[in-house]
């Protein structure tokens, strides 16, 4: 859902108007500024601003990033972004979110999580070391995601990397990236 007309339409009417008031009140910023937008029939709107990478947002965008990532950051520290090489490849990425069953309410932790010998795109976040396991410790555990070359491809293989995860009480959703790929028909 998100085209190149909603890009320049959050461009011209949310970041560039937040950075110019920020810079207006002498409140210029360097980092990561996280807008989190929910598209509606009257156009976009901020939910919440973050200073810091959102995830599992994060999580689908960066492995697109085909720049360093490192270089990036130092040119924002020392003010000279303009000078980076920000590139991003043309391909497409999907990102499903395994929980514990019962989260966002009650769900129960410890649970011994297994992975695939290859997890360079599984990212873990609910979860703890205990007696030398990797076992659940909280409601979100992890995030798998996956690139290719369509948008089709990529949530076909997140889903396909998903029944190599395993966990007691694991949920997912089975419904990630289905919207966008029937608004590409």
């Amino acid at each position: 859902y998100y085209t190149e007309a909603v890009a320049e339409e959050c461009m011209k009417t949310i970041f560039l108007p937040t950075m110019e008031a920020m810079n207006k009140e002498g409140r210029t910023f360097k980092g990561c500024l996280y807008f989190g937008l929910m598209l509606t029939p009257n156009g976009p709107k901020v939910i919440e601003y973050n200073c810091r990478f959102g995830d599992p947002e994060t999580q689908v965008v960066l492995p697109l990033l085909e720049s360093d990532l490192l270089s990036i950051m130092q040119h924002i520290a020392n003010g000279t972004l303009a000078e980076a090489e920000v590139k991003f490849s043309n391909k497409a990425a999907c990102c499903v979110i395994m929980a514990s069953e019962g989260y966002p309410g009650k769900y129960e932790t410890g649970y011994e999580i297994t992975l695939p010998a290859d997890s360079s795109r599984i990212f873990v976040a609910g979860a703890k070391i205990k007696d030398g396991k990797l076992v659940t410790g909280g409601g979100r555990v992890l995030g798998v995601t996956e690139v290719a070359d369509t948008l089709a491809e990529a949530v076909d293989k997140a889903y396909e990397t998903v029944k190599t995860v395993s966990f007691a009480n694991a949920y997912y959703r089975k419904d990630i990236g289905k919207k966008a790929l029937a608004a590409e028909v």
